[in-house]
């Protein structure tokens, strides 16, 4: 039976395999278009930058979950990654568009701003997830 069970191995490690790589993929390419350098910024405490970068991270894997649960083959999982990390991405400029100096503020460790563009980041993520079940 334990025989049996492994048969599925491959499959589970490849997706997880490309999840992990888009993730790791995504945060390098977010961390890339921000103008405030986040992991600069976290290491000297800035919990505003670590609020946002978490809230940007979650709304992208909420769906990219989404996309590993609903795809019918890797190519497929790719796709709707990749449908993901463009929302994510846009949703992210439309809140600096919203959020007046959001890099001043990030940077001078406004933690109501970070919470707010996360939970945004977030709650986007989600609809984004639930829109692929369809």
């Amino acid at each position: 039976m334990f025989a049996a069970d492994l048969f599925t191995l491959p499959a589970f490690v490849a997706y997880l395999g490309l999840g992990i790589l888009y993730f790791v993929a995504f945060l390098v390419t977010y961390i890339w278009i921000t103008p405030q350098r986040e992991m600069a910024l976290i290491s000297a405490g800035n919990l505003a930058a670590a609020i946002s970068l978490a809230g940007a991270a979650i709304g992208f894997v909420l769906p990219l979950a989404s996309a590993i649960a609903h795809s019918v083959s890797l190519l497929d999982l790719a796709l709707w990654g990749a449908v993901a990390w463009a929302v994510q991405l846009a949703t992210h400029g439309v809140l600096r568009l919203i959020v007046r100096d959001l890099r001043g503020k990030i940077e001078a460790n406004m933690c109501s701003v970070a919470l707010f563009v996360a939970v945004v980041a977030t709650c986007v993520g989600a609809l984004n997830a639930a829109a692929m079940t369809y």
